[in-house]
């Protein structure tokens, strides 16, 4: 492997990068470019003059946005004759039970471009009705007529007996201008036709414009590099272009990995990771380990490949905030994104959280990015006055309405992942992160009892760093219903072939068997119910302790559990990870407790309605070992540091800083 390294995440507002060689970690932020993402991309290549030999690892938004600005190519559906609407019926739960007014987004696929096939296949995998050669040429030209750009195949039980989906492919390619073409036993072999046909259809959906955009940077960058998968795992870029649903959440999953890696190093397993950028928030619990699901909704698009469990909220430095019909103060989850950005940037004429930091004091004059990037404080105020006469108040009440508001959506997404779910706040440590994150979390941690928030030594890029250090995982699956998990003949049986799949791959990219690790899951639930847990399988492990985590997982959970009740197997899960040599973080020596020598001015800043007189440290002169109390701000090239009054601040032995309120434990 290279020795060096390059992780690039592109964010919303700004794309950040991670080079790790020789031993150091070097850091650069430069503007994201929406209309060309490559474009910000080369901009860091060139600026940190990272050459042919270092390894490139990319987290991307391109999928994420092609998603929830439908954006995406014009989709053909096909699948067995009589399911065409499987797409549209969907499930019967609904997100908004009372909203009257409520509409669902419509399918990524209109009932013109729904082909079925004269076909069956059925629970056992056995053919009751062929498909015959002429109806699958029949079909081709149907949608080669119908002008669709990309196909995606999700026929019944594909999942047992994929002979069918190979066929239709067959046909596809024989096409004069084959579409992009996506079949389900490819991307989700599994059950539940509605998830997997959602899918697939999704992969198809944003297939030719993650293909465009991989390769273009692949020709620019003139090599080929990998791309972070939503689930915390890096892929090749050809992999990535053949299945991109499995990118959609690849830059919040490398900003997880990295707050976890970072965290475990300093000694806190346990941790809340509060990912806070320029459009959105992402939140995910960690009790000792990263935590997936594949139940996942992303614009109203279900998608049940492997992701991290983030959850989502649009609350960023560019959220918008407005007035709604009713005179109520609203932030987001519109964001004014990159550009023109907040009105401090000069060109937007919108009210952005930035800009309420900004007048606040929370953010210095001198601007972003080291001083790179100016602010202008005036045009904020100018346009935070005009929202304050709307609401009648003053423009510093409106600027702290609007640090209590997004503060709150916020709260709620940490609630929804921590409280919701049987976790205790209060045995976690919250680590924020993204431009954004740290100016925030110490009013979050106050407000839900979070006893310490560690700040890592370079926030602002801490995605990017995880992307760098991600190991490169394959995913594998495998529908095995009814199975009993005492059964553990049957289930070797079951993961052996995927397990060889996943070695041959990951051989074939370089990784020998002494780097190599397979971890094995099952999906369990008690027989009889509809939705299953994901636990951990090792093998040679008893039957009886799989069943025991099940019990108490399903307590944790969901509040009880029925130890008397069988349980069953559902899906078979396999993620073969080729282990990525990650680099290694030593302690650094104490230099005592004297922080004075990082002093850069002192400042006003608002905290709770009232003006204190804070001072502003400067992060690269801040030494292990050293202490201080709020309030007060640190600025760095990639984010600032909002230390409220009471706050207590210790850098500790590899320089992150370890906040804690005064008279908590």
């Amino acid at each position: 492997m290279p020795q060096a390294v390059l992780g690039v995440d592109v964010g919303g507002t700004f794309t950040d990068f991670v080079l790790l060689a020789d031993g150091r970690l070097t850091t650069f932020k430069a503007p994201s470019t929406p209309q060309d993402s490559a474009e910000a991309v080369l901009q860091g290549v060139r600026e940190l003059q990272a050459g042919a030999d270092v390894d490139v690892v990319h987290g991307s938004t391109v999928a994420t946005n092609a998603i929830l600005e439908r954006r995406g190519a014009l989709t053909a559906l096909i699948t067995t004759k009589g399911f065409e609407d499987v797409i549209e019926i969907g499930r019967q739960a609904r997100q908004s039970l009372y909203d009257l007014t409520h509409h669902r987004p419509p399918p990524l696929v209109t009932p013109a471009l729904r082909f079925g096939a004269d076909e069956r296949v059925d629970h056992t995998g056995a053919v009751l009705q062929p498909l015959h050669p002429e109806e699958a040429a029949q079909i081709a030209r149907a949608v080669a007529d119908s002008g669709a750009e990309a196909v995606a195949v999700s026929l019944l039980f594909s999942f047992l007996n994929p002979d069918h989906e190979a066929m239709l492919r067959q046909a596809l390619a024989e096409l004069p201008n084959c579409p992009y073409v996506s079949l389900s036993s490819d991307v989700l072999p599994e059950y539940r036709e509605f998830e997997r046909t959602s899918t697939v259809v999704t992969n198809a959906y944003i297939g030719p414009l993650m293909s465009r955009y991989l390769g273009h940077l692949r020709e620019s960058l003139g090599r080929e590099y990998r791309v972070m998968q939503s689930s915390g795992g890096s892929i090749s870029s050809q992999v990535a272009a053949a299945q991109p649903v499995r990118t959609v959440l690849s830059g919040p999953a490398g900003g997880v990995v990295g707050a976890s890696y970072v965290a475990s190093v300093a000694g806190h397993s346990h941790i809340i990771t509060l990912d806070m950028g320029g459009t959105s928030t992402d939140v995910a619990l960690c009790p000792g380990y990263v935590q997936e699901t594949t139940s996942y909704e992303m614009g109203g698009v279900p998608i049940s490949t492997p992701m991290t469990d983030i959850h989502t909220v649009g609350a960023g430095g560019g959220s918008v905030a407005r007035v709604d019909e009713g005179g109520a103060l609203v932030v987001g989850p519109q964001s004014v994104g990159a550009d023109p950005g907040p009105a401090c940037y000069g060109k937007g004429d919108q009210v952005a959280v930035t800009d309420a930091n900004l007048v606040l004091g929370r953010l210095g004059q001198r601007g972003l990015l080291g001083g790179r990037m100016e602010l202008d404080v005036q045009r904020s105020r100018e346009y935070l006055g005009k929202l304050a006469e709307t609401l009648g108040i003053g423009v510093t009440e409106t600027a702290q309405g609007i640090i209590r508001v997004v503060n709150s959506n916020m709260e709620r997404a940490i609630r929804a992942m921590s409280l919701e779910r049987g976790f205790d706040p209060r045995d976690f440590t919250l680590v924020p992160f993204g431009g954004a994150g740290p100016m925030h979390a110490c009013e979050l941690a106050e407000e839900l009892h979070i006893p310490r928030v560690l700040i890592p030594e370079t926030p602002g890029v801490l995605s990017a760093l995880g992307v760098a250090i991600a190991d490169v995982v394959k995913d594998y699956s495998r529908t095995i219903l009814g199975l009993s998990v005492l059964d553990a003949a049957a289930l070797e049986n079951t993961y052996q072939p995927m397990e060889d799949q996943g070695r041959f791959e990951l051989a074939s990219e370089g990784f020998a068997d002494t780097r190599l690790q397979a971890q094995r899951f099952l999906d369990v639930r008690y027989a009889g119910q509809s939705y299953e847990l994901t636990v951990p399988y090792a093998p040679g492990v008893a039957p009886g302790e799989v069943v025991a985590t099940f019990h108490d997982m399903h307590l944790q959970r969901y509040g009880h559990s029925d130890p008397r009740k069988p349980v069953e197997v559902v899906n078979a899960r396999l993620k073969m990870v080729g282990l990525v040599e990650r680099p290694s973080f030593p302690p650094m020596p104490a230099a005592g407790v004297d922080a004075s020598n990082a002093i850069v001015e002192q400042r006003e800043v608002v905290f709770h309605g009232e003006a204190f007189s804070s001072t502003v440290y400067d992060r690269d002169r801040l030494q292990p070992g050293n202490q201080f109390t709020g309030p007060a701000i640190v600025e760095q090239m990639d984010a600032t540091t909002v230390v409220p009054p009471g706050w207590n601040v210790q850098v500790d032995s590899w320089g992150n800083l370890l906040l804690t309120l005064e008279d908590r434990p």
